[in-house]
């Protein structure tokens, strides 16, 4: 049996690229895509929906990337030459060469915030699966020793 998910995660992701501007129906097909957004209580759910009804939209985008990827920080929001850079970050702490990036640039904030939070999802899931990051250490036979200089 194949399990077909409800929202395609590269067609929605397209679908945020290429709009020239943020709707309802936009933030309402990324909340559906959000399956830890639908295990929130009710009261963080209407935050949310509160926030896409008042057109508040970068808010709503920013509440919903901290519900669903609480572990996943803002590290970056920049415009330049009429884009927005947003740069999520598992560890902002250290440096880019180290630390697990999402990073997306768009015209308009809160859909490079929805792009990099999609894309994100899609790390922390790869990540969750262990297809990537951590190679399997088969454990050996016989001692081991602590090299370690305690002088």
């Amino acid at each position: 049996m194949l399990f077909v998910p409800k929202h395609d995660p590269s067609r929605l992701e397209a679908n945020l690229r290429g709009a020239q501007a943020i709707t309802a129906g936009l933030m309402l097909d990324v909340t559906q895509a959000c399956v830890r957004f639908a295990a929130q209580s009710r009261a963080a759910q209407t935050r949310v929906n509160q926030l896409i009804e008042a057109g508040a939209w970068t808010d709503a985008a920013l509440a919903l990337l901290e519900l669903e990827l609480p572990q996943w920080k803002v590290r970056r929001l920049a415009q330049e030459n009429g884009e927005w850079l947003c740069t999520l970050s598992k560890q902002p702490q250290l440096p880019l060469g180290l630390d697990e990036v999402s990073e997306v640039t768009h015209e308009v904030l809160p859909l490079a915030i929805l792009i990099a939070l999609l894309q994100a999802r899609c790390a922390a899931t790869v990540g969750a699966t262990g297809s990537t990051a951590v190679p399997a250490v088969r454990p050996s036979a016989g001692h081991a020793v602590s090299c370690d200089n305690f002088a």
